[in-house]
């Protein structure tokens, strides 16, 4: 009975043949120390202990597929700890870009429009985390060029998590959130004054749509291009240093790769 029960309780474990897989085919994780390694791996297993990885569009998950969106979706939440990912239970997984059917009530002419758009990646507030298997192929063959499509949709259900998605996610202790919005709400506003100017955007211009995709486009950078972040926005690399506690020892948000 005994037996049993320390069964029942241990923490669930990532394999080692398959954890190494994942350090393998995850480039920026070899930046981390050996200790962060461990933990994400924890959280990693966690992860897939807690929440469904299903296939979509007829992809069906191999284990690898699995253990590599695991570690992905946990590294922004490293050091924030496994409870800033509650709230969804879900991770559905397609081979490409999807399709989705828009549609927008003008409150103030009543026009109603509709239409088609191909999405990489979207989050649901308490609904499942939606990505495509090929981008993500896409951001690990070229793992620091600023693009991160799970640390995107992560920032996404980070932000949700107070019930609105307006770019200010809850704030870990030690962050005011009214510093938090000066800052980044200052640098939105350099960012769509550069482009309504003309001038070429130090990052990508998707990230003048909303205060939201601004959070979201810079963890991207973050996470895969900290150094062009740092020069570009000094202010918001500081602050999401802060917010997201990077690991003791080496990690992607540290230095660049070698």
């Amino acid at each position: 009975m005994w037996g049993w029960l320390r069964k029942r309780l241990a923490p669930p474990e990532l394999a080692e043949p398959l954890w190494q897989f994942v350090l393998q085919s995850v480039p920026p994780l070899g930046l981390l120390s050996p200790e962060a390694q461990a933990q994400l791996r924890a959280l990693s297993a966690r992860f897939l202990a807690r929440k469904a990885i299903t296939g979509a569009g007829g992809l069906q998950p191999e284990p690898e597929q699995k253990a590599i969106v695991a570690a992905l979706c946990c590294l922004p939440v490293l050091e924030l700890g496994f409870h800033w990912l509650r709230g969804w239970h879900e991770v559905i997984l397609y081979p490409s870009a999807f399709r989705v059917h828009r549609r927008h009530h003008d409150e103030d002419s009543g026009v109603v429009s509709e239409w088609p758009d191909e999405l990489a990646g979207e989050a649901w507030e308490q609904g499942p985390l939606i990505l495509s298997w090929q981008d993500i192929e896409a951001d690990l063959a070229d793992p620091f060029s600023g693009y991160a499509l799970v640390a995107h949709e992560i920032a996404h259900k980070l932000d949700m998590l107070d019930g609105v998605s307006d770019g200010t996610p809850p704030m870990p202790a030690g962050l005011d959130w009214r510093e938090w919005t000066r800052t980044m709400q200052a640098a939105y506003d350099r960012l769509c004054a550069e482009l309504e100017a003309g001038r070429e955007a130090p990052i990508d211009p998707y990230a003048a749509e909303a205060p939201d995709e601004f959070f979201a486009v810079t963890s991207e950078y973050f996470f895969s291009a900290p150094a062009l972040l740092e020069q570009a926005m000094p202010d918001v690399h500081r602050l999401l240093r802060r917010f997201y506690r990077p690991a003791t020892g080496l990690s992607p948000v540290q230095r660049a790769p070698p």
